[in-house]
């Protein structure tokens, strides 16, 4: 393993530029990396994981200069820490009740959130017109560069560091992100749930129309098999069948 650890770093850093960095990046990374507590003994690590590809219209610099490399990388390393995380935590849940905690946990909803933080957005390095338009609070841009981030993190210190800031900025609010129902697919969750048990796809009907087509109620009926699990009202169709997938849930206690 460690071999295979060792591999995938050399891979990595080897694209690295060795070019003389900016002044502002160099202090932009070193406040960053004073910010999150971690020294890195390689600072280049950090610019290239702050640097949206929008600056390299700046640098003058390849797109391999851009954070999506790291990014990438910090994606793997986010799955597998947050899946082994769920994995000890919940030892009796199902593969497909911990994938979908997993996709809800690294979404880029939620990683922006996690981003916004601890003020990641404020260090990214952009170009002019992207701040402009809103890129430094933009759910995208946040949620690739704290992916970014991990993987620099990763290279530089390994993965237990890695480990013990995921769990630091983002696992430490899993009961809250689980807990809040925005932040919950209700009809992704019943599908899971009834293809797991062999059971079909959920079925989706609407059962009534009311008011004005500029401010409609609609209700919706949730069916498995032919029987009728749940039943939601909501302003469109879209919302009226979450309601009703969530009536499901309750109702075969997967959700309180």
């Amino acid at each position: 393993m460690n071999y295979l650890s060792n591999f995938f770093k050399k891979f990595f850093l080897k694209f690295i530029s060795n070019r003389n960095f900016g002044k502002d990046e160099k202090e932009r990374a070193e406040r960053f990396a004073r910010h999150i507590g971690i020294q890195f003994h390689d600072l280049a690590l950090v610019i290239r994981a702050l640097k949206h590809r929008s600056y390299l219209s700046i640098s003058n610099e390849e797109r391999l200069s851009s954070n999506e490399r790291l990014e990438l990388l910090g994606d793997a390393v986010l799955g597998l820490v947050v899946t082994e995380y769920l994995y000890s935590r919940y030892p009796q849940h199902e593969e497909g009740q911990l994938t979908t905690i997993k996709s809800l946990v690294v979404s880029r909803e939620i990683l922006a959130s996690a981003a916004r933080k601890f003020h990641l957005g404020e260090f990214i390095l952009l170009n002019e017109a992207e701040e402009r338009a809103g890129g430094r609070q933009r759910h995208s841009i946040l949620a690739d560069a704290f992916e970014a981030i991990l993987g620099a993190i990763y290279l530089d210190h390994g993965l237990m560091t890695a480990k013990k800031f995921i769990r630091k900025v983002l696992l430490k609010d899993l009961k809250k992100i689980l807990s809040e129902e925005k932040n919950k697919n209700f009809k992704s969750i019943l599908l899971e749930y009834s293809q797991s048990r062999s059971l079909g796809l959920p079925h989706y009907v609407v059962k009534d129309e009311e008011g004005p087509d500029h401010n409609k109620l609609f209700t919706v009926e949730v069916h498995v098999k032919n029987e009728t699990l749940g039943c939601g009202k909501g302003t469109s169709k879209k919302i009226a069948e979450q309601y009703a997938a969530r009536d499901a849930l309750k109702r075969l206690l997967v959700i309180q």
